[in-house]
């Protein structure tokens, strides 16, 4: 078995573009092999700012002879019919076979083909897979056709340390490459991928990117500690350096301390994004030190200080304009941003970030008095929690919003709380960001979430397959994540419901509004005159958004209004949301580990909105279950159940009518009715105290009457009156469980 070397040199590959090309290479190269015939035992594909490499270990040398049998027609089709199948196989007709089978004679062609040398196969894909590879935006350069992210110079194609011989675009494969674009000169031939690497590091380039990484990493903490500092670690920068350079050379800069005035996320971002530079804080007290990491891809005869000297005056005037933007900012105050607010579209059809500003103070409001949190102080954090977007600094450092907030809060004098909410109001972010830090946190981050959730609802923007562009799932996943880490009680239905009237306060400054006798219905009048509308269909009904009523007219009348305000009913949009959030907060719970059917099993009772009640009846019952009392006494329901469908089907009726005490002759069902009447009052009482495991304990107890039951009573008696009566009885089983859950989604 041979190794196949590939090597595709260029100009500079973006460095985000690279670690995806190397798979894509691998994957495109593996696959056509596998495809040709040819398998092979590993491959590993590596990318440097110059090229993309791929090393296939282990492949055969000759792909393996085919036989392939088709059957063809029968001896006596006509002619026309078996001179299609002689040149669909290229065989004559004297190499043809027959065969008979139930319905007659028929031809049969085996055609045998001789495997190709990988060579041959190698020489015809490769060429292919660079013509055709997936560069996002390929260019195209002089007066040749190929097409590709960057200039390509020249490729290294070998098997078994020879030479594949083949042209793409005038560009001849052979086996030299060269080394760093400074470091090293002439050529470097190369045989397989050993060599390559060796000879390359020689030439002073590291091919393996996860190397120049840690390279970069090691380098980096060794200098930053014997200046008695340390490397604020960034894996995403740190992946980022490691594809723009072939040497890293890790090299110590600085800059004038008086920019340290400015805040440190503001001086992070800065030297991060426009310089890709490390940043430093002081070993022994943790704050940001004036001094940052650069990586150079040259080894300076003067030890990198005119690269250091260049990289210091590029800092210092970035950290000028940041400085600057500070100290703009900081002249007006928060509250006097939020006019500008109004002039900035959130979404088309959803208002301004003014208007949407207004509902998530009223909504935080609301909540805090929920979770218990202060309500001015939410109010007022939601009210200045989005001023930041409009300040100098959010404009050049979007990343920044919320936290540059809680900065110019607390220079303008704001209690810490509140500061620390607008920072906190987006969180979390994802599953490894962390939930708002206090009680007002967190009612301003659910207002904003909620509102963005029942606003994208009402416009019937909902996320769709895998398709999510404005970030619900993640909405709905950090609303689920600050309710349950905070063991916050916060009913989803109450709080959608008090959404109604916050909506009206924004869609009032667009119409006039006029309520009919009927509560859940509501007449906007157009205001404003530069928003197109039909002019005959004066009126628009607010939660039917294709009913209109003519000016004069008694009655409503349904006429298609294109331009009508697109909102469903609030009840409409509060179920679908529940059932979002059921979905989500399943997600969530089985990456906690819990079972699907014990989720359903809960949500199936209908009206489970307040989350933490949710988690606590699904641990609760994974308790219960993990019992022999619960396995048994599930193995019962089950069975109950299975009897009443049967019998239910069967009969056509339902047999949830009241159990007659006096048609109990048995001491078993006898036994049963008593301790289904008691466990079914016990846990129902529990459940009111939300105290799940003794609402558990209490059904656990009919265990033994219900084992008992079916060992000692035929249900399907041959008196009616008996038959009926048991058959009540058993629904009483299925109905006492289900106050604690849905036994019947339960599997096992």
């Amino acid at each position: 078995m041979a190794e196949l070397l590939l090597e595709l040199f260029s100009e500079e590959i973006p460095a985000r573009l690279q670690a995806k090309a190397a798979e894509d290479l691998k994957s495109l190269i593996t696959n056509g092999l596998v495809d040709a015939g040819l398998t092979y035992e590993g491959a590993q594909a590596h990318a440097t700012p110059r090229r993309l490499v791929l090393s296939v270990e282990g492949l055969l040398a000759r792909a393996a002879d085919t036989r392939e049998e088709r059957k063809g027609p029968k001896v006596d089709a006509p002619q026309a019919a078996i001179d299609g199948f002689l040149r669909s196989t290229g065989l004559t007709l004297d190499q043809l076979t027959t065969q008979d089978d139930k319905k007659g004679a028929f031809y049969l062609a085996i055609i045998k083909k001789a495997g190709r040398s990988a060579e041959e196969i190698i020489a015809a894909l490769v060429p292919e897979v660079i013509r055709k590879f997936p560069w996002s935006k390929p260019m195209r350069w002089g007066s040749g056709t190929l097409k590709w992210v960057r200039p390509l110079h020249s490729i290294i194609c070998t098997f078994d340390g020879e030479v594949v011989a083949f042209d793409v675009d005038g560009i001849r494969s052979g086996n030299s490459t060269r080394g760093h674009r400074f470091l090293s000169k002439g050529s470097v031939e190369v045989k397989r991928f050993e060599d390559y690497a060796y000879k390359l590091h020689k030439a002073h380039v590291i091919v393996d990117a996860t190397a120049r990484a840690e390279t970069i990493r090691h380098d980096a903490r060794t200098l930053a500690m014997a200046q008695g500092l340390e490397l604020i670690e960034d894996e995403g920068l740190l992946k980022e350096v490691a594809g723009l350079v072939e040497w890293p050379v890790v090299l110590m800069g600085e800059f004038d301390p008086a920019f340290l005035d400015v805040p440190p996320e503001v001086i992070i971002t800065t030297i991060k994004n426009n310089q890709k530079c490390f940043n430093l804080r002081d070993a022994k007290t943790g704050k940001l030190a004036n001094r940052y990491l650069l990586i150079s891809n040259m080894i300076a005869r003067d030890g990198g200080q005119e690269i250091v000297r260049g990289n210091n005056k590029v800092i210092a005037a970035r950290l000028s304009d940041a400085k600057f933007f500070w100290d703009q900012d900081r002249k007006v105050k928060l509250e006097d941003q939020l006019a500008k607010l109004d002039t900035i579209t959130f979404h088309a059809k959803l208002g301004t970030q003014g208007e949407r500003v207004k509902r998530i103070e009223a909504l935080a409001g609301e909540i805090a008095k929920t979770i218990g949190a202060d309500v001015e102080k939410a109010k007022l954090a939601a009210r200045l929690a989005k001023a930041d977007l409009v300040t100098g600094m959010v404009g050049e450092f979007p990343e920044l919003q919320g936290l540059m907030g809680r900065y110019y809060a607390l220079d303008q004098g704001h209690d810490a709380e509140v500061a620390d909410a607008i920072r906190d109001h987006y969180k979390p972010q994802g599953p490894s960001d962390s939930i708002p830090a206090s009680k007002v946190g967190m009612a301003v981050a659910l207002a904003d979430k909620l509102d963005t959730l029942v606003g994208f609802w009402a416009i019937d923007e909902k996320p769709t397959g895998s398709k999510d562009p404005y970030a619900l799932r993640r909405a709905a996943l950090g609303v689920i994540r600050s309710v349950l880490e905070n063991s916050a009680r916060l009913p989803l239905s109450k709080t959608l419901s008090s959404f109604y009237p916050f909506w009206m306060t924004v869609l009032g400054s667009r119409f006039n509004l006029m309520k009919l006798d009927s509560p859940d219905w509501l007449i906007l009048t157009h205001i404003d005159q530069h928003r197109p509308y039909n002019a005959d269909l004066r009126y628009t009904l607010l939660f039917e958004p294709h009913r209109s009523v003519r000016e004069g007219d008694d009655e409503m009348t349904s006429v298609r209004n294109e331009n009508a305000w697109p909102l469903p009913k609030l009840a409409e949009i509060q179920v679908q949301l529940l059932s979002f959030f059921a979905d989500r907060l399943k997600v969530y719970l089985k990456d906690q580990g819990a079972r699907h059917d014990l989720i359903d099993a809960v949500f199936s009772l209908g009206g489970q909105d307040d989350l933490l009640m949710v988690v606590k009846r699904v641990e609760a019952l994974s308790k219960f279950l993990d019992t022999d009392d619960g396995k048994n006494l599930l193995a019962g329901v089950k069975r109950a159940a299975n009897i009443l469908r049967i019998e239910e089907k069967k009969d056509g009726t339902t047999y949830s009518g009241d159990v007659n005490p006096q048609q109990l002759i048995k001491g078993e069902e006898k036994a049963l009715h008593s301790a289904i009447t008691a466990s079914s009052a016990q846990a129902r009482k529990a459940v009111e105290n939300e105290d799940f495991e003794t609402a558990m304990k209490a059904i656990a107890k009919l265990r033994a009457p219900v084992d008992a039951f079916f060992e000692g009573v035929t249900v399907n008696d041959k008196d009616q009156t008996f038959r009926v009566n048991r058959l009540r009885l058993l629904n009483r089983i299925r109905e006492a469980c289900a106050e604690v859950a849905d036994f019947s989604r339960i599997e096992g």
